[in-house]
């Protein structure tokens, strides 16, 4: 998988992406945490790796069969590997971002 491949999403973060990138950024929940990082084959859209922490940021595509059995293969991948992986949709993250943000710093406290 080619860096272009990881850069690209980061050009074309989704509104909800940027909100929460702007809330997690710069250390700002006590860890660091990159956006749209590549973990073996998949790319996931934020990652906490000294807490070994993944947050994905989900649109509609993610509640259809593919996208479903896609992302059940790509999250027992990374629970092999011993990721948690945190999932919000959207619309939450939009409408709700102070609690998705607790929902992440409950988790971070928790490790």
């Amino acid at each position: 998988m080619s860096d272009l491949r990881a850069r690209q999403p980061r050009r074309n973060m989704t509104e909800a992406e940027k909100r929460l990138w702007a809330r997690l950024r710069a250390n700002r929940l006590g860890c660091h945490f990159r956006r749209q990082h590549r973990i073996g084959p998949y790319i996931v859209d934020f990652a906490c790796l000294e807490r070994k922490l993944i947050v994905e940021v989900d649109g509609g595509q993610h509640s259809e069969p593919k996208g479903v059995a896609h992302d059940a293969r790509r999250t027992e991948f990374l629970n092999r590997d011993g990721y948690c992986v945190l999932r919000f949709w959207n619309n939450d993250v939009l409408a709700r971002t102070d609690d998705v943000i607790e929902t992440i710093w409950s988790r971070l406290s928790a490790t």
